[in-house]
């Protein structure tokens, strides 16, 4: 089998580590692995298949043409921030390297792909080097939508989110961490720093700043990019984002109204016959997806299926996925064998 090399920019940061993982664990073909960070991290080393990889500082790189000479890269998976993207994706691309960019940096410029390759496979193209991997929620919930809006076509979708810490970083996590042990000694629990409130014990219905219109700009991600991705400008969509105490695996309860009738039996079985997702719906036995179950696993959960009894085409489910995997390194790995399987890698 062929082998390509790779490099991980922004490896060690939370995502990237999950990329280094997936990478891993999918046995991706991989002749050769490059890892940069920033001057903060660089110098440590990292293990990948029981091999330690020293993480150079990008910072340091003056001659772009390197990548290519040097490195003879085909693929960079970023997961380093949007400014890091702003600056350096361009320069990869420039000498033919496929970039594969976890920000939200490029996600809604026009030439493009943002890409689920479970949905929009066919949106990479050999020519197109920057490829935007989605945000974490809309992530999942496309998975979810696709089938249901190919059987019946979805003309609206109102989802209300309740995501993980981990969402929010490594900084995050450690907050409510620090935040929960405080309270189970007894002791006073430390003022938000990262997040906008407490989150221990608590749901903030913020993530990320407000817009104009009142909404926050991670909910206004789930509009644009949902339609985007669907290729469908005309459904009409309403989010709101909740952070919640959970340290992995973002939850949604998702209404949508379906041009056809549908009914909560025909979604069930499209949706256990849908590539990427596992069905977990017995009410009568209490089983349905939670972020524990997601926790790790390479997979989007769907359960409490039924249909909407206020509305005659209206279907409600709820859905959940590790974000830091499907919902950010499994699909970012995901669109490196999509290059690869069609031929698109050098």
């Amino acid at each position: 089998m062929r082998k390509y090399n790779i490099a991980v920019v922004g490896a060690t940061g939370a995502v990237g580590i999950e990329m280094l993982k997936m990478l891993e664990t999918r046995d991706f073909p991989i002749e050769n692995l490059c890892l940069f960070a920033s001057a903060r991290t660089a110098g440590q080393k990292m293990k990948y298949k029981n091999k330690e990889i020293l993480v150079e500082d990008i910072n340091k790189i003056t001659d772009y043409s390197i990548f290519k000479s040097k490195y003879q890269l085909g693929i960079a998976l970023f997961s380093a921030g949007a400014s890091v993207s702003r600056e350096w994706a361009p320069r990869f691309a420039e000498q033919g390297i496929f970039v594969i960019d976890n920000s939200s940096c490029f996600r809604m410029e026009k030439d493009v792909p943002l890409v689920v390759p479970e949905v929009n496979p066919n949106d990479i193209s050999k020519n197109k080097k920057i490829i935007a991997n989605p945000n974490c929620s809309t992530i999942q919930m496309v998975v979810a939508l696709k089938p249901i809006n190919d059987a019946a076509k979805i003309k609206r979708i109102i989802v209300s989110t309740y995501q993980a810490v981990s969402g929010a970083g490594g900084k995050a996590m450690d907050e409510f961490k620090n935040q929960t042990m405080a309270w189970s000694k007894g002791e006073k629990i430390p003022p938000a720093v990262k997040l906008p409130h407490q989150i221990s014990f608590n749901v903030i219905p913020q993530i990320d700043v407000f817009m104009e219109n009142a909404y926050t700009k991670e909910e206004m991600k789930m509009v644009n990019e949902t339609q985007k991705i669907l290729n469908n400008y005309s459904i009409k969509i309403s989010s709101t984002c909740v952070r919640v105490p959970v340290f992995r695996g973002h939850s949604e309860s998702v209404w949508i109204e379906t041009e056809e009738k549908i009914t909560a039996a025909e979604a069930r079985d499209i949706l256990k016959n849908a590539e990427g997702i596992i069905v977990i719906d017995d009410p009568s036995q209490k089983k349905y997806p939670m972020p524990i179950d997601a926790d790790g696993k390479q997979i989007t959960y769907v359960g409490r299926i039924r249909e909407d009894i206020s509305t005659e085409n209206g279907l409600v489910m709820w859905i959940v996925s590790d974000n830091l995997l499907k919902g950010a390194a499994l699909n970012a790995v995901q669109i490196a064998e999509v290059l690869i399987s069609k031929g698109f890698c050098n």
